[in-house]
């Protein structure tokens, strides 16, 4: 990543409500230069003399360069607790402190390679960017996106702007057909022919993504959705644990590590635990 990431003070150009999600786009000319699809920013919240001292990380869905103007980047923030409660209240013309472009991004395939993404959510928004990537590269794209219901989903009009075929499943049936990402995953992967899936959404998705998958033995990428507090691989508390190449299982950092990796090589049953085989476990208290 050129340059590494930096801190800035962003003003917010556009604040839009998107269902139950709040999309910004921030002026943050350098964080934009270096942006890949995959890499996330983490954002103070609380104002400046708020007892919340944690960041919150929220993946990109795109940014803009330009000669003209200012570059701009975009992120998509739900509810959860006070820290992004706070957020969606800031308005258009306000600064945000912002640390970025983090993590390592989606890797692109060095030549045409059919892939099918899968979204989850808002997991969707970092997918967006991937498949303008992919489609510049001369790759076919599908989509699949899902959601409890239609109000949680995310971009299904700009991933059917982007790539025409997109399917979309809701646990309700509020949008879309009634059922998982998975249910519709295999013919999704049938019509384009994929040698590469990618996924971005709550864990228990990229875990069932990931058995479709390798089933069919076909590679996946994954970005996890691991709370990180920090962003820069310091406070621990983005672990999860997966196998090296040299097949060793450890505990790596969701933050500095990924957050996109080899679906495969993640112990998805073991996540949150402390795998008693780990690496340094019994220095952890797992023996």
């Amino acid at each position: 990543m050129t340059g590494g990431p930096v801190q800035v003070r962003a003003e917010i150009l556009s604040v839009q409500q998107l269902g139950q999600y709040t999309q910004f786009t921030v002026v943050a000319p350098q964080i934009a230069a270096g942006f890949r699809p995959g890499h996330f920013v983490a954002v103070a919240v609380g104002g400046d003399n708020s007892a919340m001292i944690l960041r919150r990380a929220f993946a990109l869905s795109g940014a803009t360069v330009s000669e003209r103007f200012a570059g701009t980047v975009q992120f998509v923030v739900a509810v959860r607790g006070p820290g992004t409660s706070w957020l969606v209240q800031r308005r258009a013309g306000e600064t945000l402190d912002l640390v970025g472009p983090l993590g390592n991004p989606f890797p692109i395939p060095s030549a045409p390679s059919p892939a099918v993404l899968v979204g989850g959510g808002y997991g969707s928004a970092p997918l967006l960017a991937l498949a303008q990537a992919l489609l510049a590269n001369g790759s076919p794209v599908e989509f699949v996106l899902g959601a409890a219901t239609a109000a949680r989903l995310y971009g299904a009009l700009s991933a059917k702007r982007l790539v025409g075929r997109v399917t979309v499943t809701t646990d309700d049936g509020s949008a879309g057909e009634r059922g998982l990402v998975t249910d519709v995953l295999p013919d999704a992967i049938d019509r384009v022919n994929a040698e590469i899936v990618y996924a971005c959404g709550p864990m228990p998705m990229l875990q069932a993504v990931a058995e479709v998958a390798g089933k069919r033995a076909i590679r996946v990428q994954v970005a996890v959705e691991e709370a990180m507090a920090c962003g820069i691989g310091v406070c621990m508390t983005c672990v999860l644990p997966v196998r090296g190449a040299d097949k060793t299982s450890r505990f790596v950092r969701a933050c500095v590590d990924g957050p996109v990796f080899d679906a495969l090589k993640v112990r998805w049953s073991d996540v949150g635990t402390l795998p008693a085989d780990l690496f340094g476990a019994d220095a952890m208290g797992g023996r």
